[in-house]
């Protein structure tokens, strides 16, 4: 039997609205509508962050999913400026939470997170027990979910179409000023990697994830490749995945984040694999192959590497379960992260590894 909800922290003379988020293994869970009121599809999947939703909101890592934040408390420092988030919308295609907070207290607020929500028409719902749906997912791997309200809606399942194209840039953008020119492959780039970037001393092109890098009247000079992370299916970026083998060809040093670890060992002749319920949080523990290093890490992929590509070593695997967070080749300046080394939110333990990564442009030379 459902117990109706009641909210404390509905100041509003609007009556409340319920909706329901409905799994694709017919479990139903009623939830109270605290954004934009219309139906809306994806993948379920739960992030464990207690900090730092404006900026997993708009990560376009979470593009095609409707994600759980298991922390109780949503909404409470409200929404700051757009030059606080890692893209320029909200990539979520729906939100649960377990307690809404309406009245936010912070001084870089500008707006509630209900108000954002409507803004940005994406559907959001107060359901009590986050921890039965998120232990639910765990158990039986991620859903294909859909939040509903008066009208029924079919599944859908954003691993079986090519994300990536959806929030990568459509234009070349440059960047900065500095010695080493980087190009920035976009698979739907977190701001703060360009941040982390632009902080040391580089000159960064932004491309489009299909750019033809290396076809005549496109080569310029530039002295790295990095590969950002995205959403989805890594096999759906089939240009992107040519451009980095002709990249490794070349001997140009690589480096891959999160979606970019993928394409890396797809692209050097490795496979990747979907997992049963991915990833997503502040807090994964990542040992330094080799070494009794271990880094606490900000994560979110439901896709990994299975095989790592012949003439690479891994670099790093995840304490937890074992698997991998990221590869490095044993004689060429080619590696990857499957973490989030620019964090955000996050803890800042490897943003080292873009030092390490702008080393090798000098050595490599």
């Amino acid at each position: 039997m459902t117990t109706p909800i009641i909210s404390l922290t509905d100041h509003s003379h609007h009556s409340v609205t319920h909706g329901r988020l409905v799994l694709e293994d017919g479990s139903v869970f009623e939830g109270r509508s605290f954004g934009y009121e219309q139906a809306q599809a994806g993948e379920v999947v739960f992030s464990t962050g207690m900090v730092g939703y404006p900026e997993t909101l708009t990560d376009a890592s979470f593009a095609g999913q409707l994600l759980i934040l298991t922390y109780p408390l949503t909404g409470n420092y409200g929404v700051p400026l757009p030059e606080f988030w890692e893209h320029n919308r909200i990539h979520i295609s729906g939100l649960i939470v377990s307690n809404y907070i309406d009245t936010p207290s912070h001084a870089q607020s500008t707006m509630t997170l209900s108000a954002w929500l409507k803004q940005e028409k994406i559907p959001a719902l107060e359901i009590k027990d986050t921890r039965l749906l998120t232990q639910h997912i765990r158990d039986s791997g991620a859903l294909l979910g859909k939040i509903v309200f008066e009208s029924d809606i079919p599944f859908y399942d954003p691993n079986e179409e090519n994300q990536i194209a959806h929030v990568s840039t459509t234009s070349v953008l440059k960047l900065g000023t500095g010695r080493k020119k980087l190009a920035l492959l976009d698979c739907g780039a977190k701001q703060n990697i360009l941040r982390c970037l632009l902080k040391r001393d580089v000159e960064l092109t932004v491309l489009p994830w299909d750019y033809p890098l290396f076809e005549s009247g496109n080569e310029w000079s530039f002295d790295g490749l990095l590969i950002s992370n995205g959403p989805g299916n890594p096999k759906f970026a089939t240009p992107t995945i040519k451009t980095i083998q002709t990249a490794l060809e070349n001997t140009i040093p690589t480096f891959g984040i999160c979606m970019g670890n993928q394409l890396l060992t797809l692209a050097a002749g490795g496979d990747t694999y979907k997992m049963k319920f991915g990833h997503r949080s502040q807090n994964q523990p990542c040992q330094m192959v080799g070494t009794q290093r271990c880094f606490i890490t900000t994560q979110n992929h439901g896709f990994a590497v299975g095989e790592v590509p012949e003439g690479f070593t891994p670099w790093f695997v995840n304490a937890n379960d074992g698997t991998n967070e990221g590869i490095i080749h044993s004689s060429r300046p080619f590696m990857s992260v499957q973490f989030h080394p620019e964090a955000a939110p996050g803890p800042t333990d490897t943003e080292w590894v873009f030092d390490y990564f702008l080393e090798k442009l000098e050595t490599s030379k």
